[in-house]
């Protein structure tokens, strides 16, 4: 999944660390440039350039912060448990080769839970993390559909750097599709069929596997500066046959700033 809106939110925040204290909340503007495929395994790209407000959100309980936007259900010094949320931006068939003539790839939501199992501090400004995430996934145009299922673990290694104006993560993993969300990317129905793009039947199974690293640079209390590549592939996937697999890996980059123009003064409760 390209999950572009929880990427943007992800990269927001500096990673934070036992004993530091946190603003409530913060609000502000931010801009960020981003390039991805079309959908995974796309010979097309989908190139975009957002403007948006932001507001991250500490609370025992609701989030919005570097860990993505979501409900903490339960905290424990290694374990967190909550329901989660992400979307990802619509790509139009026009516009894709591959899919000429067949419907759009519209805006999708996901939603579910996640745990969330902190594996080591190798450092007091390090972790090393595994995210189980199960999603539903909903397509927005004209109404909510359901368009399937999907499962993401993955494992992530956040650290500060010598300076601490820096921040980094490290990331892999992997993302597993029912056959309805499959069906969605890369099913050819017979009607659509061309000489250049048999009849198809997608199955269940592996969607892709990913590498990402992100980092953020901190230029002030109030300005910072983020970019983050990912690498897929898309070899060994359930669909790796379809017609619509054009290619067999697939790259997306990023880069943004956020302004903040307003923090509270109380603290966070909790560090993360």
């Amino acid at each position: 999944m390209k999950a572009l809106i929880g990427v943007a939110v992800s990269v927001f925040a500096l990673p934070a660390f036992a004993q530091e204290a946190q603003p409530l909340w913060e609000a502000g503007v931010a801009a960020f440039g981003v390039s991805t495929p079309a959908y995974p395994g796309s010979s097309d790209r989908s190139s975009r350039v957002l403007p948006l407000p932001f507001l991250l959100y500490r609370g025992e309980v609701l989030r919005a912060d570097q860990g993505g936007v979501g409900a903490r259900l339960f905290r424990s010094e290694r374990v967190e448990f909550d329901i989660g949320f992400s979307g990802a931006l619509p790509a139009d068939s026009d516009d894709v080769a591959a899919r000429a003539g067949m419907p759009d790839l519209n805006t999708l939501f996901e939603f579910g839970p996640r745990v969330k199992i902190l594996l080591a501090n190798p450092t007091p400004t390090s972790r090393l993390r595994l995210e189980l995430p199960l999603r539903a996934v909903m397509e927005i145009e004209g109404g909510v559909r359901r368009q399937g299922t999907t499962f993401e673990p993955k494992l992530s290694y956040e650290m500060r750097g010598a300076d601490p104006r820096w921040g980094y993560d490290f990331s892999a993993a992997a993302v597993f599709g029912d056959k309805r969300i499959s069906r969605y990317f890369y099913e050819v129905a017979p009607q659509y069929a061309t000489a250049g793009r048999p009849a198809y039947q997608a199955d269940a199974g592996l969607l892709l596997t990913r590498l990402g690293v992100s980092a953020t640079y901190k230029f002030n209390q109030d300005v910072r500066v983020f970019g983050f590549v990912r690498e897929e592939s898309y070899r060994g996937a359930a669909n790796e046959d379809s017609p619509l697999m054009k290619k067999r890996s697939g790259a997306s980059v990023g880069l943004g700033f956020t302004w903040t123009l307003g923090r509270s003064a109380t603290l966070a409760k909790s560090a993360q």
